[in-house]
This record gives C-alpha cells, sequence and structure tokens, in this order.
C-alpha cells in the first residue's frame, strides 16, 4: 500500500541533487546529476553523470545553482522530473 498525502499524490518519489547546467529554455532547466559508483571488478569509485531536463514551475533557478528535483508525472517527451527546491545559488 502506497502512502499518500492530502492531495493525493504519492510520497514514495525520487530525489536527486544536480547542477543547473542550461536555463535557455522557458520552463525547463537541464541538470546534470553526478553519481558515484563501485566498479564491480576493479572496485574503483567511478563518478557517472547523466543530464535531465526538469520543470520549474515557479522557481526561477539560473545556471550554476544546486537544485533538489523530484521525478513526476510526464510533462512532455523528455520532462518527468520538476526543481522543488533551490539548494545554494550560483556563485
Amino acid at each position: 500500500m502506497v502512502d499518500t498525502t492530502e492531495n493525493g499524490a504519492s510520497k514514495n518519489r525520487r530525489r536527486l541533487t544536480g547542477t543547473v547546467v542550461s536555463d535557455k529554455m522557458q520552463k525547463t532547466v537541464t541538470v546534470l546529476v553526478v553519481r558515484k559508483v563501485k566498479h564491480p571488478l576493479y572496485n574503483k569509485v567511478i563518478g557517472q553523470s547523466k543530464k535531465i531536463h526538469c520543470d520549474i514551475g515557479a522557481l526561477k533557478p539560473s545556471m550554476g545553482e544546486l537544485v533538489m528535483i523530484e521525478e513526476c508525472r510526464p510533462i512532455s517527451k523528455t520532462k518527468a522530473w520538476q526543481v522543488i527546491e533551490i539548494l545554494r545559488q550560483a556563485a
């Protein structure tokens, strides 16, 4: 059974932290998410990255800012994430 909030949305959504690398689109930003993975054979820690298109909603994140993103329903062909919080302003 899935817990739901007062508006009926699921609480079990993935949340990731990343850096905004592009803000050229109107309602979308591109966020670079980097994660560390241990190689199964060589036991070396490797950084893997992925660029994710995110809906901005009422927030206005700019390039270089650290943001928290959350998975949501598909908004377009490439957008299924939304920015929920700006963690650190750009320098």
